[in-house]
């Protein structure tokens, strides 16, 4: 009678054990799009309602765009209305392209309704830290920064120190070094900060940075660096071919009035993702394809070793990491 005994209350043990540790795993579901840039194309309501209303019926835990959005100028607030109109939590991630035009990034910050260009928070049992890597290395270099300052650092070791839930990073340029036909992208200090951020996940097995997602070079490209996944989301809307490809593909009219869309390739329909994050050590990101308007890249010209990062597609996959 006392070995029974002995033997339920084990099983009994095993069976919390067992559901304690059920409760334990968590999962996150995300909308995510990317480098929109509504003043460039000459149908952006089209392509950022369609975005919204897929998520209404998604209904992901939160939305989220990695930059390159628009200026706060008078004539786009519609678009900003257009992403205030998803019903749940929806974030911002300030973008190089936020900035032109003259606004300042303070300015751009305040039309969000962002505290900060960077900050965190904390959602299903998981960390997300926004970065900004539009900070000022050298004043004295004009153009485009890609550079994560000491002030910001110094913030981001603290909030990293704090956590007790697994990390997801989201930044406009990517925390990891990628080299184009004639540009390099990534902050420029990309090493120093993959190295805090591995030399948090020895110290913190168990609530490790898990994911990189940016957007900013329109490419589709996932990388696994010393266990931390680095992923590229391609733009919403084209990629940027440049004045040597120059090409009017929707006519003379919207050519006129849209000057840079000659200079992109740009994608017949909208892209962008639900991602979806559990803590049993899978991101899943669902596949969108689309196709060129006109012609291919390569047909114009352009450099054939840049396809396994650009295509008219967000690629279906399920990316693996562990937790201790």
């Amino acid at each position: 009678m006392k070995i029974a005994k002995i033997l339920f209350a084990i099983l009994f043990c095993l069976g919390i054990s067992s559901s304690l540790s059920a409760k334990k795993a968590s999962s996150i579901r995300i909308g995510m799009c990317t480098d929109v840039h509504l003043s460039t194309m000459h149908d952006s309501e089209y392509r950022i309602t369609t975005f919204i209303d897929a998520m209404k019926k998604e209904k992901p835990d939160f939305i989220i765009e990695l930059g390159d959005f628009s200026t706060p100028e008078p004539k786009y607030a519609k678009y900003f209305d257009i992403w205030n109109s998803f019903p749940g939590d929806k974030y911002h991630v300030i973008g190089n392209h936020e900035m032109d035009n003259g606004t300042s990034r303070e300015k751009a910050v305040a039309y969000r309704g962002m505290k900060s260009s960077y900050y965190s928070f904390d959602k299903n049992g998981f960390h997300f830290i926004v970065l900004d890597g539009n900070d000022m290395k050298d004043p004295e270099v004009k153009g485009y920064k890609q550079f994560i300052g000491a002030e910001q650092l110094k913030w981001f070791k603290a909030d990293l120190a704090a956590t007790k839930y697994p990390v997801v990073i989201f930044s406009h340029q990517g925390l990891a070094h990628y080299s184009s036909a004639d540009q390099e992208y990534g902050v420029e200090n990309y090493k120093e900060i993959q190295s805090l951020l591995e030399t948090h996940n020895a110290k913190s097995p168990g609530n490790k940075v898990v994911g990189c997602f940016n957007g900013h070079t329109h490419y589709d490209y996932a990388e696994n660096i010393n266990g931390i996944w680095y992923i590229t989301i391609t733009s919403m809307s084209y990629h940027w071919l440049g004045e040597k490809y120059a090409q009017i593909q929707y006519g003379e009219e919207v050519d006129k009035n849209f000057k840079w869309i000659k200079y992109t390739a740009p994608f017949k329909e909208p892209l962008f993702t639900v991602v979806e994050i559990s803590s049993k050590g899978t991101i899943k990101i669902a596949g969108k394809k689309s196709e060129w308007v006109e012609k291919t890249p390569w047909e114009m010209g352009y450099p054939e070793a840049l396809k396994k990062y650009l295509r008219p597609e967000i690629s279906e996959q399920i990316l693996k990491f562990k937790l201790k």
